[in-house]
């Protein structure tokens, strides 16, 4: 780091803008809401059990905190000596660590010490959580992700006096920076009611419609729960199958449809298929009592017979992703209780029916969480979809959370215009039934896999699923963990074809073939053994989208001219897409 010369009226200047900041900052935190505490953390239990677990291991494994001790006063003295020589050290990360990009960080003596010892630091922490053999496999869970939560907070690049960037900037800028950083804080601060939520995306950037959520097509059909967008048509014949999309209802469905480069929808309508999407509504607190059957009737139901009724077609081919294609699952099996064949084959988009093994978002199932949710939801009405982002945001909080905040609050920089984090922040809500339903029926109690799902006055049982199907999970997932998904799905009887994308529970969905970025691994044995099949399967370079396009193809009809599938007068256009319902906004 270079000295730099200040201009003292520009900094008088700045410390002046900083204390009018200041003050505006105080006045949005008085505005603060009042929230139930327990949404934010683990209860005390869990704490008790975690420090009942240490003294425990300490009485009677005293020699593994001699070993920790000695682990971390080994490299604190190597850390002091690297410092005190001018030496860098080497950083115990296995892979490049983002928040340390700056080549400050290993070049100044001081700089270089902090990031060692935090990271020795942090490394001691989590051997000391692993190894304690008094908690239960939750419990262990729980207590190594909540610890990791706090480590990643205290990373010294979080805070302006141990960031070199920070630093460095502020003195090139004499304090703008600072000013500008403070305006980002306040302005979060102010927009939330007092709460800290980082903006990740410019929300000027975007708007839907315009420039994202653009491909063509019309809503032919709107209920209470969702309007049902029917794509133009891009090639000269079309197949005679339609194909519905079942996107997550905690989300908007444009994540298919982003912009053109990379838009799922666009692909498979150039594929000569019929494509229609559900955009679901964002419910507020006059959805109260809308449940999970509601989301099957209304929803998945009331879909697939419009669609079929529009089209003139006996079946259709159905994608889920996420959660709706949870909600595909339990139709399907309610339809086969039914002896309903309208479903020719199914896709999963990332989809768990077993929520035995829910990755790291298993650690807020629990008791403390869940009841604080159902009193929440129980006043509210719905469950607010700031909350379900700030805890998916968590489940990657360097990414999500810290180095946005890092560089919108201590450098100063405005928030990137990049349409995927401007989806992410477009959040919606939960009804209060469905809420309180989905944390219970799926999470807690398993219902859908162990065959006890009640939908509709019927129990479902994923084994009455005949129909062929293929199931893409994300070797990076940290919502639907790949073999959780696997292993769910393979409770279903038809013929699977299973996909294991590269990255994660976005980026290995939305890979389109021109970015030549992830690649996929396929092996259409029937996958026993996860740990084998995959180890037999034969990775390909490339989008897996060209794959499942010839799949889906082959089980959709016959081709007709496209200038023959016309508009059906039963069913008007209601408006052009994407529709009224992407567009809304509850507070």
């Amino acid at each position: 780091m270079q000295g730099q010369v200040p201009d003292p009226e520009k900094l008088k200047a700045n410390l002046a803008k900083l204390e009018e900041l200041r003050v505006r900052l105080m006045a949005a935190l008085a505005r603060r809401r009042l929230t139930n505490p327990d949404l934010s953390g683990p209860g005390s239990e869990l704490y008790a059990k975690a420090a009942t677990a240490y003294f425990t291991e300490m009485m009677i494994h005293p020699e593994k905190l001699i070993e920790q001790q000695v682990h971390m006063w080994r490299g604190t003295l190597a850390n002091l000596s690297q410092a005190m020589t001018g030496r860098a050290g080497e950083a115990p990360a296995a892979r490049p660590d983002n928040r340390f990009r700056s080549p400050v960080w290993d070049a100044n003596p001081y700089f270089n010490f902090l990031k060692q010892q935090y990271l020795l630091s942090s490394d001691s922490v989590a051997r000391t959580v692993e190894g304690l053999s008094g908690l239960d496999a939750k419990d262990q869970q729980r207590v190594a992700f909540f610890t990791r939560q706090f480590m990643d907070l205290m990373s010294p690049a979080n805070f302006l006096a141990t960031n070199p960037d920070a630093i460095e900037k502020a003195l090139a800028t004499n304090g703008q920076s600072l000013v500008d950083g403070l305006e980002n804080f306040v302005r979060d601060i102010e927009a939330n009611q007092g709460e800290f939520a980082v903006t990740v995306s410019d929300p000027n950037a975007f708007e839907i419609g315009r420039n994202i959520a653009t491909a063509p097509g019309e809503v032919v059909f709107r209920n209470e729960m969702f309007e049902l967008i029917r794509y133009a048509p891009t090639t000269e014949q079309v197949h005679r199958v339609p194909l519905l999309i079942l996107p997550p209802w905690i989300n908007k469905y444009y994540i298919l449809d982003l912009n053109p480069e990379n838009s799922f929808i666009r692909f498979a309508v150039d594929q000569g298929l019929s494509v229609y999407v559900m955009s679901w509504i964002n419910p507020d607190e006059t959805y109260r009592d809308a449940g999970f059957d509601t989301y099957v009737e209304q929803g998945a139901l009331t879909a697939i017979e419009t669609v079929k009724a529009f089209a003139g077609a006996k079946k259709v081919n159905a994608i889920g992703y996420c959660i709706g294609g949870t909600l595909l699952a339990a139709t399907l099996a309610l339809l086969a209780k039914r002896g309903d064949k309208s479903v020719k084959t199914a896709t999963f988009f990332t989809t768990l029916v077993d929520f035995d093994a829910p990755g790291d978002l298993g650690v807020f199932i629990d008791d403390d969480f869940t009841s604080a949710i159902d009193r929440e939801v129980a006043e509210k009405g719905y469950l607010a979809g700031r909350m379900m982002a700030r805890t998916f945001s968590f489940l990657r909080a360097n990414d999500l959370v810290y180095n946005p905040a890092v560089r919108s609050y201590l450098l100063g920089e405005d928030p990137p215009a990049f349409d995927l984090l401007f989806w992410n922040a477009d959040s919606t809500n939960l009804p209060a039934r469905m809420a309180t339903e989905y944390l219970h029926y799926c999470y807690k109690e398993n219902r859908l896999c162990r065959g006890t799902l009640e939908v509709s006055g019927e129990t479902v049982d994923l084994s009455d699923i005949k129909i062929p199907f293929l199931a893409v999970a994300t070797r990076r997932d940290h919502i639907a963990p790949w073999k959780a998904s696997f292993s769910g799905l393979k409770r279903l009887s038809g013929k699977k074809t299973f996909i294991l994308a590269e990255s994660g529970h976005i980026a290995g969905i939305i890979n389109p073939p021109a970015a030549d970025k992830y690649g996929y691994w396929l092996n259409e044995a029937s996958a026993g053994d996860l740990d084998a099949w995959a180890a037999a399967a034969t990775r390909h370079q490339g989008s897996w989208w060209p794959f499942w396009a010839e799949w889906v193809k082959a089980a959709s009809g016959k081709i007709i001219p496209a200038e023959k599938y016309p508009e059906n007068p039963d069913f008007p256009a209601l408006c052009p897409a994407p529709g009224t319902y992407v567009k809304r906004r509850v507070a």
